[in-house]
């Protein structure tokens, strides 16, 4: 898949540092008995945010994600990953806001299980959402403001899961 030059990297997990400011949000927060982590694999470098999906209780989710501390502004288009999934889907959220709560805006993609997959998200695409329902009102992402970057698990996808991340990036 070719890119383009206009590319700026969040995340590459070369070093276990970059994981630092990564954070759980399961469903254990509404009652539910989801449990997940994220680990750095050290001989891939790679982030790995793996866990166990409970529709227990009212639950069924599991999340990761990060505030982008350093991040230099700018608008971009485009989320490129480079996953390595379990054939679940996934959703990649970002948030203008670094508060816990409130909107996020979402997009679905795929694994096949065991492979390496390069994923190329439009941002037009994400969804406003909060708590799994979608609030148009709040219109598209704001990119020029954008705080937070994470994965989701939701969907009614009991068990265990586990995705691979190599990179994320941004691009026009």
């Amino acid at each position: 898949m070719a890119y383009p030059t206009t590319m700026t990297t969040l995340f590459e997990f070369k070093n276990v540092q970059e994981l630092d400011s990564w954070r759980i949000v399961n469903d254990g927060v509404m009652g539910g008995l989801s449990q997940s982590q994220v680990e750095w694999d050290k001989e891939n470098g790679t982030l790995i945010f793996s866990g166990n999906v409970s529709l227990e209780n009212y639950g069924g989710f599991a999340s990761t994600r990060t505030s982008l501390v350093d991040y230099n502004k700018g608008s971009f288009k485009k989320i490129h990953l480079r996953v390595k999934g379990d054939g679940k889907t996934y959703k990649f959220r970002m948030r203008n806001s670094n508060r816990f709560d409130g909107i996020a805006y979402s997009l679905d993609f795929e694994t096949q299980k065991d492979t390496w997959e390069e994923i190329e998200m439009m941002v037009k695409n994400f969804e406003p959402t909060f708590r799994g329902r979608i609030y148009s009102k709040y219109g598209k992402m704001d990119t020029d403001d954008l705080q937070q970057v994470g994965f989701l698990i939701a969907g009614k996808q009991e068990g265990a899961f586990r995705l691979e991340v190599d990179w994320i990036r941004l691009g026009n």
